[in-house]
């Protein structure tokens, strides 16, 4: 089955779902129960507004959802969207000064360096955490010594299976917050913009999907390749593009470690470098700094010089100028539709020529979000002469 059919049919299991949800809330008046995305049931007593994120970014998936200050009811974070997207977070910051000065770093749940003894001190009702640190949770205890002080956890995925996921996150989000409606209107969004993309590619046949490499974080250790994404994340978000994922084939994992040879022995039409601007938390990165803050005129070296490595410069994705770079921080937020948009629009330039990848991202932010789109987040290198 099609991710297009598959889209159809939840369609009409959402406007199902929101009716459940809002007789549920009047039911249980402030009492909320759900299942979260690990599959675990989670009751509050009454509706949460003490609320600490494991992941700052999860502010990608809250802030479409709140009508008015999405900070309002969240305590504190992990520091990663300041550290891995100071764009993003200098974009929050010019909007709500207040609050994310306030705002406590409790920790990394994934190093395990999350201090439950600041949660308990905030008398925070939850804490919500991106699925792929459920196992240090388990492993270090996390959620029962939470769950003895009183204080609830819930999972969300933004990341992994991120658009399976995704739809069944904002919807528990949508309650967590009591945004219901909010949610279903950026669901809508959501489901209408990737269908720009699914209801073309559904027609296009596998011998026509080029082979795609995807460089995560290229440039993120000097002199070093290469990261990749299996069928999850990226290399999802390839596949529905109408793409050959090429480390897809090589391991049914999330990670995946490609050598220089084997990218030059498949050779693929296409070469996606994912970036941001990493270059405040870590200065030696050689990576496109794409982002809020970012121009095009001074990454043209940047991402001309990843595509004119030793062993890439011969490829001939790279003398055709299909050396792509993209905003790494697509692979944890909901707005992942607009880079399937964009890695479509470079696979199939012809059948996509009328989409406008960055008209659907000023939508974005005129409908959904409190501060305007700018900057640069995707851009591809110079064919080679």
């Amino acid at each position: 089955m099609s991710l297009a059919t598959r889209i159809s049919g939840f369609l009409g299991a959402l406007a199902a779902s929101a009716t459940l949800i809002v007789s549920a809330t009047n039911a249980q008046a402030e009492a909320l129960t759900f299942t979260d995305i690990a599959g675990r049931e989670v009751t509050l007593q009454e509706m949460p507004d003490k609320i600490i994120l494991g992941e700052g970014r999860m502010m990608y998936g809250i802030t479409p959802l709140i009508e008015g200050n999405p900070f309002e009811k969240i305590v504190g974070w992990n520091n990663d969207l300041i550290l891995y997207d100071p764009d993003g977070f200098r974009q929050f910051e010019s909007v709500y000064p207040d609050d994310t000065a306030r705002l406590i770093n409790f920790g990394n749940p994934y190093a395990g360096d999350f201090s439950i003894e600041a949660v308990l001190e905030s008398e925070a009702d939850l804490v919500l955490l991106e699925s792929g640190s459920l196992f240090k949770a388990e492993e270090t205890g996390l959620m029962e010594k939470l769950g003895a002080a009183g204080v609830q956890v819930a999972f969300v995925d933004f990341r992994r299976n991120a658009t399976e996921n995704v739809v069944p996150s904002l919807l528990m989000l949508g309650r967590i917050f009591g945004e219901e409606k909010r949610a279903a209107e950026f669901i809508d969004f959501y489901i209408s913009q990737m269908r720009k993309v699914t209801n073309i590619i559904d027609t296009i046949p596998a011998e026509e999907r080029p082979l795609v490499v995807i460089e995560n974080a290229a440039g993120w250790q000097v002199d070093f390749c290469c990261w990749s994404f299996g069928p999850y994340n990226y290399g999802r978000f390839v596949e529905l593009a109408g793409g050959t994922n090429y480390a897809s084939s090589l391991a049914n994992a999330y990670s995946v470690t490609l050598s220089l040879e084997g990218i030059i022995e498949a050779n693929p039409a296409h070469i996606v470098a994912t970036g941001a601007n990493w270059s405040e938390s870590r200065p030696e990165v050689t990576s496109v700094l794409l982002g809020y803050d970012a121009e095009t005129e001074p990454n043209v070296a940047r991402i001309d010089a990843l595509a004119s490595r030793a062993g890439f410069a011969d490829l001939e994705a790279v003398k055709a100028g299909n050396y792509h770079a993209i905003f790494h921080q697509f692979y944890n937020s909901p707005y992942h539709f607009v880079a399937i948009q964009q890695l479509a629009k470079w696979f199939h330039p012809d059948d996509f020529e009328d989409l406008d990848p960055w008209a659907t991202f000023v939508e974005l932010h005129e409908r959904f979000l409190p501060f305007d789109a700018k900057g640069t987040f995707w851009m591809s290198a110079q064919a080679a002469d």
